[in-house]
């Protein structure tokens, strides 16, 4: 497997995010387990067939969603998680899920690229709702006292 440089990594994070978000939102709808969707191969093969990284955030999200939900539930003022459209929802919950456990991607990226799927597949405000939770959701995820790991290896 060649590497496209790291523009071609982004853009492959890129899909796999894409992938992640339809598989959780596909759960969020149907109510099947995440697992179910990929042993069932049932999901969107719009983008191809699920990536690596795909799997790991779906899963991830999926294993960490009642302390998702409930750092989401803390951080949105006037809205339960439940009550939130689906799609935000979605995208919130899988960026929440790569600022608290992907200690490797920056929180910057992680709320860019949730942004930029916000931009694409959620409302009118979507992509401020996003933007303004997911940050309030980084800084908390900060110990004021304690600087975050991000990619020190370049």
């Amino acid at each position: 497997m060649g590497s496209d440089g790291p523009a071609g990594r982004m853009q492959e994070r890129s899909r796999g995010r894409r992938q992640a978000l339809q598989i959780l939102y596909q759960s969020d709808v149907t109510g099947s387990e995440v697992a179910d969707i990929f042993d069932s191969g049932t999901y969107s093969r719009e983008d191809g067939e699920p990536s690596e990284f795909c799997k790991e955030l779906a899963l991830g999200t999926a294993e960490h969603l009642s302390e998702i939900d409930s750092a989401l539930g803390a951080t949105s003022k006037h809205w339960v998680v439940s009550r939130m459209p689906f799609v935000d929802r979605n995208i919130l919950r899988l960026a929440t899920y790569e600022i608290l456990f992907c200690e490797s991607i920056p929180a910057s990226v992680s709320i860019n690229e949730a942004v930029e799927m916000a931009k694409v597949y959620g409302g009118e405000d979507s992509s401020r709702f996003v933007n303004g939770v997911l940050g309030k959701i980084a800084e908390r995820a900060v110990d004021p006292g304690e600087q975050r790991v991000e990619d020190l290896g370049g």
